[in-house]
């Protein structure tokens, strides 16, 4: 089996974050593997991806360049990773939970009885013995996911089959770059080998892209709000707040469940993850759902009047009270001190 291989989500001509992300990831991997990092991009005016995932380490490019390719379709795209990953048999293919993601992963997986893991937030490398078959495996990708509800982390794995598959959500790995990086082996690939006209049966004739609302993944300071918050009119507070520390607004799965704020601002397992500099808890409980999508933030303050709450015990500060007493002296005290 040769080697990790990353599938690179191509925003225009630019590299997805996650994509990014799962480079660093793999390229970890492909250490502790002693094996070849190859990143395939499939798009169009792709001469600037190879510059982009060189600072990642990755040693080998596959391009697939054709104007059809872009904006994304199912059956093209499909296509050529399944032709591709019989050709070349990789051990592990990489790609990101988002909604092209989640549409390619499983068909990809599908096509060559590979099976895939959704959603992991942690990849391995480790061994299994499967006592019942008096075999030992060794170097697997350990696929670590919640489970019933976050109730239970599961490590899953794939002992026979390849490659080993699996997505990941952005924000739950780190962007880190190699210290000193080499240009990848750039192979550009003849699109008509892979796609058959038949493929590009879907055209897409107008792409609208809404901008996002907000910069929660990249802001340094988070001003999140549970179930605890109470109302959508107490979320106001935490909106007044964040504007005197320019900050943005999270929620977790309860506040947004209960209408006190929108889906796209969600933290946790289902949601965002974040690492911001400073992370503000107000009334929120702390259930594993949502600490998984905070946990790595640098300092976290929470505000509660419950002093059992669970997020008090990761907290680096604890403020006993509710957040309609707490907050508006907040917002005061960062009024008066920031003129």
């Amino acid at each position: 089996m040769n080697g990790i291989f990353v599938y690179c989500e191509m925003e225009g001509t630019r590299v997805a974050d996650v994509s990014i992300e799962l480079l660093s990831k793999g390229r970890k991997l492909a250490n502790e593997l002693s094996c070849t990092l190859s990143a395939i991009a499939i798009g169009h005016r792709l001469e600037e991806v190879a510059a982009q995932v060189t600072p990642y380490g990755v040693e080998e490019l596959h391009l697939f360049d054709d104007a059809r390719l872009y904006p994304y379709t199912t059956l093209p795209h499909a296509a050529i990773l399944v032709k591709l990953f019989q050709q070349e048999q990789p051990q592990i293919c990489l790609m990101g939970a988002t909604v092209i993601g989640r549409d390619l992963g499983p068909r990809v997986s599908s096509a060559l009885t590979s099976g895939l893991t959704a959603d992991c937030t942690e990849l391995l490398i480790g061994d299994h013995e499967d006592k019942k078959a008096g075999k030992i495996y060794q170097n697997l990708l350990y696929q670590i996911r919640p489970a019933f509800g976050g109730n239970i982390v599961a490590t899953i794995i794939n002992p026979d089959n390849r490659p080993q598959m699996a997505t990941v959500r952005e924000g739950v790995m780190k962007k880190e770059t190699i210290a000193t990086p080499t240009a990848p082996r750039i192979i550009t690939h003849n699109v008509n080998e892979y796609v058959s006209t038949t493929d590009f049966v879907v055209e897409v004739i107008d792409r609208q892209v809404e901008k996002a609302k907000h910069n929660l993944k990249n802001s340094p300071i988070v001003v999140a709000g549970g179930y605890g918050v109470g109302s959508k009119e107490g979320f106001d507070l935490l909106f007044d707040l964040a504007k005197e520390l320019h900050a943005e607004v999270g929620a977790s799965r309860a506040a947004v469940d209960a209408g006190f704020c929108d889906h796209d601002r969600q933290i946790g397992q289902t949601g965002l993850t974040v690492r911001p500099k400073l992370y503000i808890a107000c009334g929120i409980s702390g259930q594993i759902q949502h600490v998984a999508g905070m946990q790595d933030a640098g300092i976290i303050i929470s505000i509660n009047n419950d002093p059992n709450a669970p997020i008090n015990t990761i907290a680096d500060y604890v403020i006993q009270g509710t957040v309609e007493d707490v907050l508006p002296k907040l917002i005061k005290y960062y009024k008066k001190n920031s003129k």
